[in-house]
This record gives structure tokens, C-alpha cells and sequence, in this order.
């Protein structure tokens, strides 16, 4: 069999997979007539949950178009992935147990880039009055425009100066111009929904467009008119999303293969992202979005999304981003690229770190959480530690977590820092700064046998590489007062940490164990030890 749509009309279907029980033909003659859903960001939890989730409405009859689905500026997903398959995906659900699900998706009614004639392409769909909701999947750096000190990033003042009609280098500066295009041209107000793994993204969202318009309106590119439509007409809902979707498996492909599908083996872009035609992922998974959409509504209620206020989305995202579930993964993944470890679950049969990622849950994170009403947290936290992380099946890595670390620290443990600064009992936490000076270690690229370890990309690593050195383990092995000093400004930032740890008394303890740390090959082993 082919992941084609010719491929999936034959009568040699392997058992198991499931196939859309409707007309994908019809669905995609209706989106492209009248589109109500366009998506950006062609990824694995785009493809393995929220075109998913169009796939259950359209199934059940409650929605009669599909996704379209585009990409900023890379084409390579869509030409290595999408094109050859259709736009169809097989999505492959891992569960525990190690059996597996498989389901052709038919949702995506077309998939295009924002270049060249697909930039016109996507104008086109940005005027249709059908159009309800733009989502969106590009990582938490997508929505970036500034950096941390506040100032405006080089690409950012490129598409600034070269305004809506120019030549845009970010994310942020062609969603911005085509929604522009939308509103002058007699385009409604639509949903614009991030459902990226972030914290307050429909905030971030609206502020980096925001940023954007009121430049181009500083270089008389924009008009009031302009400005009202991108900060007061559109909507933009907070969300929280969760499903870990991992890079495609090997293992996942060699066994499609057997079972007779083709060209199921995963391809590298130019950017090192791992695609393949199929997305293999945990079964678990919720999405809470905030209920605003004034051109409109997605019934996505309908299959299984929480739609509802945004204090209760804050909430659930506080749950999920801040205590339990993103701080234990991070954790993992620092430890587990010291360690030597390449799978999450495997972290889970260590004594040490599972002792410890349970205290960091429970302990500190779960105390600084208010319950959302509509999931309780100590179900879901229960879930994380013995059914998820735990899962044999899912191939989740700790170098994947490990990227972008910069950027979660703030959210993943920030927030509880300054939660327990408000209670007054900071230095109740003893995970916490054991993860941050885990992170430090980690940064210097000598695992605990001490040899060299790749990092994974993190886009402030030029920077810290200037404070964080490999020489502090390799010649100094601990800490000079010299380089205590270093470690002690790089805590007071902010940006990074979410709190001035110095200030909030933390940084002895940091300080403590990464000196411990950087002693002797094994000396990571130990202070975890040493730690429970």
C-alpha cells in the first residue's frame, strides 16, 4: 500500500489501519471554496493531534472542510512529506502495553509555503469571509521579535524596514502582513490561536504582532485603522496543548514497512529536522483553549477540546507548563544527556532520577498550583510519572527536551520560584536549584565520565558558552571565585531564570552543586545520590 490517496482507495489495506470514512475529495473541494481553518506550522503535533482533531469533527459530520496547512518559509516538509503522501498522514498512537494504533488523517485539504507562488496562494485563502481561525505550531521561538534585554532582534528591524509588502524573514512579519492583507481588503476579525507549548501564548502572540504592526505604522507602512484590527479586532486565545509527539521512530518505520506500506522511511531537512510520512505519538493528550472566536467557532468541543475562560486555561497551563509535567521533563533531560541515557522512559527505571523528579513534582511544583476545575492536578501529575514518562513505547529523547532550554527555564521553573518567593519559603526548594545547576553543568559539554557530549541547539548558546566553559571541568575541575562570580551574574538574569536567584537566596545552593558536580567523572551520579 501507498499513503496515497490512489494507494488508500485499493482493497489491500493492512489490518489495522483505520481510514477516513468520508469523502476527502468532497472536503477538499469545500475547504478550498470556502476555508474556515488555516494552520501554520507543519509538525509533528500539528499532524499527530490538531489535524487529528479536524479529522474526528469532519468524521462525525460536524464540520465539512478540512486544514489548510502551511509553512513560514521551509518547503522541504512539504515537498519530502506532504506532496509525495497527498497531504495525507499516518498517525501511529504508542500506547504502554506496546501495541499500537494507526490511522490514515485526511483533514489536511492542502498544504502550501508562504514563498513565491504559494505566498500568493495563502493571500487568497487570508480573504475568504468563511475563514474562522488561524492556528498556529511554530515553537516558542517563533514568536520571538525581541530578545532578552527587550530589544528588537536583527530580523525583527528587517521586517520592520522592508514593511508588509517587502521581503519578511520572520514568522512574525509575514503572518502580520497577510493579516493586514486580510483587513484592506474588507476581511473580517478572525481567531488567531496560538497552541504552541508556551506559556501565555496568545499574549506573546498578539504582542510580537502588535510590535511588528506599530513599527510599520512608525515607517508610515501602516495606519491607525491597521494598528485597531491586529491589537483590538482580532482575538487571540490563550490555549495549553499536550501530547508528547516525539521525532519519527525507526523502529515505527521498519515495522510499517513490513506490514506492506512504502516510502515510509523519515527524512533529514537542511535544518536537521527529522520528518517522515507517518508521526508516531503517546495516546494521552489535552488541548484548553480560551473561548474566542468572533468570526465563528470550530466545534472542537465536540471532539474532546476543553473550550472555556481564560483564567481556567492560565491555570491548566500553570498545571501542565510550570509544575507538572514541563519541569520534570526538563529535568530529565539535562540529567539524562549527563548520564548518558538517549530515551525518557529509560530515566524512569533510575532510582535516583525518578526519586527525584517524583519530589519535584509533588513536592514543588503540585503546592504552587491552583486546581483548574475542569482536570485535577493530582491526577494529572499522577498520570505524568507512572503511565507517560514511564512509557516503553514512546521514543522520546532527553536531547530533544534538552533543546531551547534558555527559553523554558523562565516558565518551567520560574514560576514556582516566584511562587514560593511570594510564600516565604524559598528555601524549601532543593530540586529546583539542583535542576538549574544540573543545566549549568550541562552546558559545559563534558558528560559525567568526562567526555565531550553534544549540545542540543538553544539560541542563547553563544552567549553562555562565553560564561559556562568545558575548561571548568577539564582544568579547573570546580568552581575559582572567578568563575563563581560569572555564575552568580549569569543567576541574576531574569530573562533566563524568572527570578534574580541571587537575590532570592538560591545561588549558594546552585553555586554548591555545580562545584560538586564538576569534581570528578561521576560526580553527577553522586550528587544525585546524594540529593534523595
Amino acid at each position: 500500500m501507498k499513503l496515497t490517496l490512489e494507494g488508500i482507495s485499493g482493497t489491500r489495506i493492512p489490518e489495522g489501519i483505520s481510514l477516513p470514512q468520508y469523502d476527502i475529495a468532497q472536503v477538499r473541494r469545500d475547504t478550498l471554496s470556502a476555508p474556515e481553518w488555516i494552520h501554520f506550522g507543519c509538525g509533528n503535533i500539528f499532524r499527530g493531534y490538531i489535524a487529528r482533531l479536524a479529522d474526528d469533527l469532519i468524521a462525525a459530520g460536524h464540520m465539512h472542510t478540512g486544514i489548510i496547512a502551511a509553512g513560514f518559509f521551509n518547503t522541504e516538509a512539504i515537498d519530502k512529506v506532504f506532496a509525495p503522501h497527498d497531504d495525507l498522514c499516518l498517525s501511529v498512537g504508542l500506547r504502554t502495553d506496546g501495541t499500537r494504533t494507526m490511522r490514515v488523517i485526511g483533514s489536511i485539504a492542502r498544504s502550501a509555503a508562504c514563498i513565491g507562488e504559494g505566498w500568493d496562494e495563502m493571500k487568497g485563502y487570508l480573504l475568504s469571509p468563511s475563514l474562522k481561525m488561524i492556528s498556529l505550531t511554530i515553537t516558542e521561538k517563533g514568536y520571538a521579535v525581541r530578545d532578552t534585554k527587550g530589544a528588537l532582534l536583527p530580523a525583527a528591524e528587517a521586517d520592520i524596514s522592508a514593511g508588509p509588502d517587502g521581503e519578511l524573514s520572520t514568522a512574525m512579519g509575514k503572518l502580520c502582513a497577510l493579516l493586514l492583507w486580510r483587513r484592506r481588503n474588507s476581511g473580517g476579525p478572525v481567531a488567531v490561536c496560538s497552541m504552541d507549548n508556551c506559556s501565555h501564548n496568545g499574549h506573546k502572540l498578539r504582542e510580537s504582532l502588535s510590535t511588528i504592526a506599530k513599527g510599520w505604522q512608525d515607517k508610515g507602512y501602516a495606519d491607525d485603522k491597521d494598528i485597531r484590527y491586529i491589537s483590538g479586532e482580532l482575538t487571540f486565545p490563550c490555549s495549553m496543548i499536550d501530547k508528547i509527539t516525539p521525532a519519527p521512530d525507526a523502529a515505527v518505520a521498519e515495522e510499517l514497512t513490513r506490514m506492506g506500506i512504502e516510502d515510509m522511511q523519515p527524512v533529514i531537512t537542511g535544518r536537521g529536522t527529522r520528518l517522515a510520512p507517518y508521526v508516531n505519538a503517546e495516546i494521552p493528550e489535552y488541548l484548553v483553549m480560551e473561548d474566542l472566536f468572533p468570526a465563528g467557532k470550530i466545534p472542537l468541543d465536540k471532539a474532546g477540546v476543553y473550550l472555556t475562560d481564560l483564567a481556567t486555561v492560565e491555570k491548566t497551563e500553570h498545571m501542565k507548563v510550570c509544575a507538572c509535567l514541563n519541569p520534570l521533563h526538563t529535568f530529565l533531560a539535562i540529567f539524562g544527556c549527563l548520564l548518558g541515557y538517549t530515551r525518557i522512559y529509560e530515566e524512569m527505571a533510575d532510582e535516583d532520577l525518578q526519586y527525584l523528579v517524583r519530589r519535584l513534582g509533588y513536592e514543588e511544583g503540585l503546592p504552587a498550583v491552583e486546581a483548574p476545575d475542569i482536570i485535577s492536578p493530582e491526577d494529572f501529575l499522577k498520570e505524568v510519572i507512572e503511565v507517560r514518562l514511564p512509557n516503553p513505547s514512546l521514543p522520546d529523547t532527553p536531547q530533544r527536551i534538552a533543546s531551547d532550554t534558555s527559553q523554558k527555564i523562565p516558565i518551567r521553573f520560574g514560576q514556582t520560584i516566584r511562587a514560593h518567593i511570594e510564600k516565604g519559603d524559598i528555601m524549601s526548594l532543593t530540586v529546583v536549584p539542583l535542576a538549574i545547576a544540573g543545566w549549568l553543568r550541562y552546558l559545559t559539554g563534558i558528560d559525567d565520565k568526562g567526555e565531550p557530549m553534544e549540545i542540543s541547539p538553544d539560541p542563547l548558546l553563544p552567549m553562555l558558552r562565553e560564561i559556562v566553559s568545558p575548561e571548568w571541568y577539564t582544568v579547573e575541575h570546580g568552581l575559582t571565585d572567578a568563575t563563581s562570580e560569572k555564575v552568580c551574574e549569569l543567576l541574576r538574569n531574569e530573562q533566563i531564570f524568572g527570578a534574580d536567584l541571587v537575590e532570592a537566596g538560591l545561588s549558594d545552593r546552585i553555586l554548591t552543586h555545580l562545584d560538586d558536580m564538576l569534581s570528578y567523572p561521576g560526580a553527577v551520579r553522586a550528587e544525585l545520590t546524594y540529593a534523595r
